[in-house]
Order: C-alpha cells, then structure tokens, then sequence
C-alpha cells in the first residue's frame, strides 16, 4: 500500500509539474501532493477491526523489544487525522512549524494548536 500511495504521489506530481511556482520549496510543494494523496486513500478506506482490538493487542505483554511502542501507536491512531500529521510530521519526521503548515495547508497558529492539543490528548491516552 505505502509503494503505491508513492507511485500514485509521483505520478500525480509528474503530471502536475508545469504548475509548481518557484513560490515555495519544492520538497514542500511534492510533500503537499503525497499529504493529499495519503488523505484520499485513508478516506476511501474503513478500518475492518475496531481500535479496540488495536489497544488489547498493544497492551499484551510480550519478552520481544519490537512491541515496547505498541502503546504510543494505538494512541496516535486515537488522534485526529489533523493532529496525528502534524505530531508525526514535527516530531517524526522533523519539519519546522511553518514546513508543516505548508504541507497540511494550515496556517502555524493552527499547527501550534493541533501540536498541543495532539500532545495533551496523547498524555491523556497513554496515562489511562
């Protein structure tokens, strides 16, 4: 899925390539083009177990390292679409306020924002 989430991003950047404007970055403007084909793709897909299932999978305990994050995933999936891209995009990824508002089309006011209230309900979901 996620090789051909990038293909259809390339493509469409490729198609689109006569509209980019020297106005912003182009690493920006093709990241803008691979957000907007992510949220497509996840808005045509439902999810078939509920994320309940998810956190009762995340919280079995188990002797392999690979599962210690378990409890941080199933918390991002409980954000918002808008406030887990802005948490994963500044703090996974490393982009600046004002890249992430770029690329999500929000003004860094609304990053800021989404950042707290991202961080403050990732608080109150891992502490339950």
């Amino acid at each position: 899925m996620a090789d051909d989430l990038a293909q259809d991003s390339l493509m469409k950047a490729y198609m689109a390539l006569d509209s980019f404007r020297s106005q912003s970055l182009f690493k920006t403007w093709i990241f803008r083009i691979a957000y907007t084909t992510f949220i497509s793709s996840r808005c045509a897909v439902r999810p078939l177990e509920p994320i309940d299932a998810a956190v009762s999978v995340a919280g079995a305990s188990r002797a392999d390292d690979a599962f210690r994050n378990q409890a941080l995933y199933a918390a991002l999936q409980r954000l918002s679409e808008k406030e887990r891209s802005a948490i994963l995009l500044y703090y996974m990824q490393g982009y600046a306020v004002g890249e992430v508002a770029a690329i999500t089309d929000s003004s860094e006011a609304a990053v800021k924002k989404l950042l707290s209230r991202g961080r403050s309900h990732l608080k109150d979901f891992l502490s339950e």
